[in-house]
């Protein structure tokens, strides 16, 4: 089963996210925060990330940057608003397979994950 780790600093939105990928038979799991989800990624190596880019703290790209050490084969999705898609594209250039933008259009979002998951696991 494929492992998602959702990470975003909206506790509304981890559960909106998470709800979603359950019922599409994901194993999922939840960060709050860019260390929390960097201790994740070590414990539970999961195959993508969704990860918010504003949050207080470690923000989505220095999550980037220590996931991808951790992990280089780790599949990146950034989560952004439409005024941070310059930075997504840049995330990209870093490391990150691919951006979706909020508020999350679902069907966009399970064809992206439904993609990089075939991707991973052949």
């Amino acid at each position: 089963m494929a492992r998602i780790l959702i990470v975003d600093d909206e506790a509304e939105v981890l559960d909106f996210l998470a709800e979603e990928l359950r019922d599409r038979d994901y194993e999922v799991e939840t960060a709050l925060t860019g260390e929390e989800a960097i201790e994740k990624i070590k414990e539970n190596r999961p195959h993508l990330m969704l990860l918010d880019i504003t949050m207080p703290g470690m923000n989505g790209i220095e999550t980037l940057k220590k996931a991808k050490e951790i992990d280089p084969r780790l599949a990146v999705v950034m989560v952004t608003a439409v005024a941070e898609e310059d930075i997504a594209r840049d995330a990209m250039k870093m490391g990150a397979h691919d951006y979706i933008r909020k508020p999350v259009d679902l069907n966009y979002l399970n064809l992206v994950v439904m993609t990089k998951i075939v991707d991973l696991t052949g």
